[in-house]
Parts: C-alpha cells; sequence; structure tokens
C-alpha cells in the first residue's frame, strides 16, 4: 500500500520512495523472519523514508511512500524479475517467500505492488489533468558497503540515457567539493530491472532524479533532514 502526502502540493515535483518501509502484513508473519532481519537493508531503503519527507515540507510537494517491505515485494522490480519476490537477500534466506505458488506470487502483485504504483499513478495523472509541470524524483538509499566492497559515495544518481537533470544536479552537489558524489555508482537506472522511473517518468518522456543517498548518512532524523536541506539546495538550482 502507499501513504500520500501533500497530494496537491504547489511544488513542480512528485517524489516517491519505493522502499520507504520495512512493514510486513501481519499474515506472512514475518516472512518467518526476526526482528532483526528486518531492521537490516534487505527489508528497506533505511533513512530514505526522512529525506523523502523532508524534500516533500521543504518544497510542498506531493510524496508518495511504499508502506510494505521490498522482502514482501520488491515495487522497484520488473514483473519479470528474479528479485521481485526474492528468496535469498544479501546472504539471509527469506524463508516465507521460499515455493510460493503462482496464485500467492499474483496476490501479492495485486495487494502491494499495483497498490502502490495506482497511488503514484494517481497523483500524476491528476497533475497532468489540470496541466501542472512536473518532475519525478525517485528516492533511495545505499549501504556503506556490500559484499565487502566500500561504497565511497554519499550520493549518487542513477540514470539511464536522460541526463538533462542528472548533469546539472551531479555539478551543483559537486561543486563544494566536500562530499563524494557518485555517477551511476553503484547503481545505474536499468528499464530491464527498475520499474518505479521507466514506468511514472521515462514512459512519459518526463525530466527526473533518480538519487541514492548512503544510509550511514541518513540514519536518523537529523541528518536526514540535513541531507533534505543539502539536496534542496541543489534542486533549486536545477529545477
Amino acid at each position: 500500500m502507499a501513504r500520500i502526502l501533500r497530494p496537491l502540493g504547489s511544488a513542480g515535483l512528485v517524489l516517491f520512495c519505493d522502499h520507504a518501509s520495512n512493514h510486513i502484513p501481519v499474515e506472512l508473519h514475518n516472512l518467518g523472519l526476526p526482528a532483526s532481519e528486518l531492521r537490516r537493508h534487505i527489508a528497506w531503503d533505511i533513512g530514505a523514508a526522512g529525506v523523502t519527507e523532508a524534500l516533500s515540507e521543504i518544497f510542498d510537494a506531493p510524496a508518495i511512500l511504499c508502506e510494505t517491505s521490498r522482502l514482501v515485494i520488491d515495487c522497484n522490480r520488473q514483473l519479470h524479475h528474479a528479485e521481485l519476490i526474492p528468496e535469498v537477500s544479501d546472504g539471509t534466506v527469506i524463508y516465507g517467500n521460499l515455493q510460493l505458488s503462482d496464485g500467492a506470487k499474483a496476490e501479492r502483485v495485486k495487494r502491494w505492488f499495483h497498490a502502490y504504483h495506482d497511488a503514484v499513478e494517481s497523483v500524476f495523472l491528476e497533475r497532468e489533468a489540470r496541466g501542472a509541470p512536473t518532475i519525478a524524483i525517485s528516492i533511495h538509499s545505499m549501504t556503506d558497503s556490500l559484499g565487502g566492497v566500500a561504497r565511497p559515495w554519499q550520493v549518487s544518481i542513477s540514470s539511464h540515457v536522460d541526463r538533462r537533470l542528472t548533469d546539472p544536479m551531479l555539478a551543483s552537489l559537486r561543486r563544494t567539493g566536500d562530499i563524494t558524489v557518485g555517477d551511476n555508482q553503484p547503481y545505474d537506472l536499468d528499464p530491464t530491472v527498475d520499474y518505479s522511473t521507466p514506468l511514472h517518468a521515462l514512459r512519459r518522456g518526463m525530466a527526473h532524479l533518480q538519487l541514492e543517498v548512503r544510509q550511514d548518512e541518513i540514519s536518523d532524523a537529523p541528518n536526514q533532514q540535513r541531507w533534505a536541506r543539502r539536496l534542496a539546495q541543489s534542486l533549486r538550482e536545477v529545477i
């Protein structure tokens, strides 16, 4: 499902956060995992919701946040992708996802995947109906290391072919020289894997940004606010 903030916000941008929550619906019994695993990055993008909420407030911008864990269903994966309902994530076996029937998979797609994207689409369609100019901003977070490989980038932008906002945003973030900024590091925007930005922005030819902030930078509310202000400063320059 989804939580929508400021659906009629005045800003010329819409924020969405695919991995905002580590919530597992009660009927799925925590997918057989202890609470300690659900606090890890495998269940959600740590800190991303707080950054999204702060940016929504700063700009008076609509924001849509997914309220279901990526372990139930990953709302930023194509429906054919193996990671849509992961059986293993960063070495952890997701017991409640093993040997799911086609019917059980279809039920998750209907209840949580489509419900979230329908909510995102409702905001874009409302803006289209009244001719409101819109930029799509996707907010994610990344671990400080994965598989023993450190990630030096405090913030990164993932892009595909359309870089009309990516390049000026990179330049703005790098201008002060006090942070390490990644360009398609560690992730690029791949329409064969990613679902949200391709569906809501790329197919419309809409200007967009897909941002990743390193999780150790946004692990608490003050730092989420700090990074939201930093991103907002560069967003104002760019848009």
